[in-house]
C-alpha cells in the first residue's frame, strides 16, 4: 500500500487529500455526484452489503447503494478531513448540531446517557445537553473536576477549546487522561486542524461545525466528526437511521474549502492578533480575550453599550456564525448564547458586555478603522496592557 500521504505536511494534505484518485480518472477537479439512488442488478449482493452495514456501519464495498447510506462526493470530504485531523475516519452530517446529536444518540443507544461537560460551549450545544432533548443527563464541571464527575453510565466527556465565545483554553492532554476509558469529544471548530489536532492529545472524537472555517465562505451548512473507524461505524448507522445526511454539493464545497484552509486561517489569525493588541490598548475596551494558541477569533468586553458597537459597524457584518473570509461580529448574550440560562451564561464568563469578533481576510487597517468608529468617542485613561487576557 502506498503510504506516502502519511508524511505529507498539513498544507499539502489540505490541497490533495480526498483527490488522490483524480489523475487515474482523467480528472483535475473532483466530480459532484448528485444521485440519490444507484442501479444494481445483483439484489443478493446488495442484500449482503446492506446486512454488513447494519452489523458494523462500515462503508459498503463496491458501488454506492442509496444517498442516505453514503455519497462519493461527501466521502471525499470525509477522507480529507480525517487526514487533516490525523484520525482513521470522519463522518459528515447536515450541520454541526446534527453531528453532536449523532454522537449522543450513539452513546445513548448503549445505555451511556450521562455526559460530563465543561462550560462554556456553543449555546445550542449547551441547550441540547441541559434540556435533555435526546434523553441525556449532563454534569457540568471545570476541567479539574472531570475525573470526579464520571459515573458508570458516563458515555462522553465534552469540551470546546478555544471555547465559544470566551476563547478559554483547556489542557487537552490532562483532560483526556482524566477521562480514562470514557471518550473525550473536543469541539475543534475555532482552532481547526491548522492550529490544533485534538486526537494527538488523546481525544477520541473531534467535532467541527464545518459551516465555519472548513467551508470558509459562508455558503455551506455542515458538521463532521473525525474519529476512529469503530466509532465512525456507529455514527454512520445513526446517520442512516435519522437522515441527517450532508448534501453532495455541500460536500464538494467543503472539499474545496479545505484546500485553502491553512492559508485562510493563518492570514485571518494575523489580522486577529493585531486587532486584539489594539483593542487591549484602547480605553473604551475593558478586557480582550485572545487565545494563546492564536486563531481568528477575538472576544472583547466594552465599557459602553455593546449594542451600539453592533449598530455602528459598516465594513464588519453584524451576524451570527463565524469563520468566513469576511469579518463578522455579534453579541453572544443576545444571540448565540441567549438560549443558555442567564446565570449559567455569566458564570461561564459570557458577560453582558462581551462581543465576539470573527476576523476575516480584509486589510487590518480597514477593519480597525471600522471598529474604531463603532466604539465611539474615546474617553478615560489610556488602555492597560493587562487588558489582554489570554484564553
Amino acid at each position: 500500500m502506498d503510504t506516502r500521504h502519511t508524511t505529507r505536511a498539513l498544507a499539502t494534505e489540505a490541497v490533495h487529500a480526498g483527490r488522490d484518485d483524480l489523475a487515474g480518472l482523467g480528472l483535475h477537479a473532483p466530480p459532484i455526484d448528485l444521485s440519490t439512488t444507484y442501479p444494481s442488478y445483483d439484489s443478493r449482493g446488495e442484500a449482503a452489503r446492506i446486512d454488513a452495514f447494519a452489523s458494523t456501519g462500515a462503508e459498503p464495498e463496491g458501488p454506492p447503494v442509496y444517498g442516505r447510506l453514503g455519497n462519493p462526493t461527501v466521502a471525499r470530504f470525509e477522507t480529507a478531513l480525517a487526514r487533516l485531523e490525523g484520525t482513521e475516519s470522519a463522518v459528515a452530517f447536515a450541520s454541526g448540531m446534527a453531528a453532536l446529536s449523532a454522537v449522543l444518540l450513539a452513546r445513548g443507544s448503549m445505555g451511556l446517557r450521562h455526559v460530563v461537560a465543561v462550560r462554556p460551549l456553543y449555546g445550542c450545544s449547551d441547550h441540547l445537553l441541559t434540556a435533555g432533548l435526546l434523553g441525556s443527563e449532563v454534569t457540568w464541571t471545570d476541567p479539574a473536576g472531570v475525573a470526579d464527575a464520571l459515573r458508570p453510565d458516563t458515555g462522553l466527556v465534552l469540551v470546546e477549546t478555544p471555547a465559544n465565545p470566551t476563547l478559554a483554553e483547556i489542557d487537552l492532554r490532562a483532560v483526556a487522561h482524566a477521562c480514562g476509558s470514557v471518550p473525550l469529544l473536543v469541539d475543534n471548530t475555532f482552532a481547526t486542524p491548522v492550529l490544533q489536532r485534538p486526537a494527538e492529545h488523546g481525544a477520541r472524537l473531534v467535532l467541527h461545525s464545518a459551516t465555519k472555517y472548513l467551508g470558509g465562505h459562508g455558503d455551506v451548512l455542515a458538521g463532521v466528526v473525525a474519529c476512529d473507524e469503530e466509532f465512525a461505524g456507529r455514527l454512520r448507522q445513526v446517520r442512516f437511521a435519522t437522515g441527517g445526511v450532508l448534501h453532495p454539493l455541500a460536500g464538494y464545497l467543503l472539499l474545496r474549502g479545505l484546500s485553502t484552509l491553512p492559508v485562510r486561517v493563518r492570514a485571518a489569525s494575523a489580522n486577529a492578533a493585531e486587532l486584539a493588541r489594539r483593542l487591549a490598548a484602547d480605553p473604551r475596551v475593558d478586557r480582550v480575550h485572545y487565545p494563546r494558541i492564536g486563531g481568528a477569533m477575538v472576544s472583547f468586553e466594552v465599557h459602553g453599550d455593546p449594542h451600539g458597537v453592533i449598530a455602528g459597524v459598516r465594513l464588519i457584518t453584524p451576524a451570527v456564525s463565524l469563520g468566513s473570509v469576511d469579518s463578522l461580529i455579534q453579541h453572544p448574550a443576545s444571540i448565540s448564547h441567549r438560549i443558555v440560562d442567564a446565570d449559567d451564561r455569566r458564570d461561564a464568563g459570557v458577560a453582558d458586555r462581551l462581543l465576539r469578533l470573527s476576523v476575516g481576510l480584509e486589510d487590518v487597517e480597514d477593519l480597525w478603522a471600522d471598529l474604531d468608529a463603532a466604539l465611539g468617542e474615546r474617553a478615560g485613561a489610556p488602555g492597560r496592557p493587562e487588558a489582554l487576557a489570554q484564553g
